[in-house]
């Protein structure tokens, strides 16, 4: 499958790349915005060249797509977001995103998701898109509401963050769902 260049207003989502590193260090570097990622900070630029080095390998075994979020004004990359978890056979995938900090609260997550999910339905088939979300995240919470995300119920101690277990709040949107508050026939 031939990656899928997809456009907002204001983003170009793109397939990630090596060059794209640099930009991927400066946020994932910063602890305010892994905290709500299950993941420590990275501490070196080799670990950003990892992460995109497996999120190719989940690409090429269609295991997973990752879009790079670029800014249209500045040609930056200043997050990501796509599928993780994805599962063709059971057209079911998981839903993932970070986002630089200092682009936080301006909408680009929700232009990206937006047409994520519509690919997602449209052009992969799914059916069920999940997520995962710690409890006080309550941004990312609103976000999946506010982009027609259920919730489902809480899964206790499911990920370990700074060396502690921490409860999820589970969402879902499901195709059937998607078509009906959208009118998207």
């Amino acid at each position: 499958m031939e990656f899928q260049l997809l456009e907002t207003t204001r983003l170009y989502l793109r397939q990630i790349t090596q060059y794209d590193a640099v930009d991927m260090f400066e946020y994932l570097s910063n602890y305010t915005v892994t905290r709500n990622l299950g993941r420590e900070p990275l501490n070196s630029i080799r670990e950003s060249y990892e992460i995109i080095a497996n999120l190719e390998y989940d690409y090429n075994d269609t295991r997973g797509m990752r879009w790079a979020m670029v800014h249209k004004n500045n040609n930056k990359l200043i997050g990501t977001i796509g599928y993780d978890l994805l599962d063709t056979k059971n057209k079911r995938a998981e839903i993932g995103y970070d986002l630089n900090q200092y682009y936080w609260n301006q909408g680009f997550t929700t232009e990206a998701i937006s047409e994520v999910i519509k690919f997602g339905f449209e052009q992969l088939d799914i059916n069920r898109i999940s997520a995962v979300v710690f409890l006080e995240n309550k941004a990312s919470l609103k976000l999946l509401e506010k982009s027609g995300f259920k919730k489902e119920g809480i899964l206790r101690d499911y990920i370990i963050q700074d060396y502690f277990p921490k409860d999820v709040e589970v969402l879902s949107l499901l195709k059937r769902e998607y078509y009906i508050e959208s009118n998207n026939y």
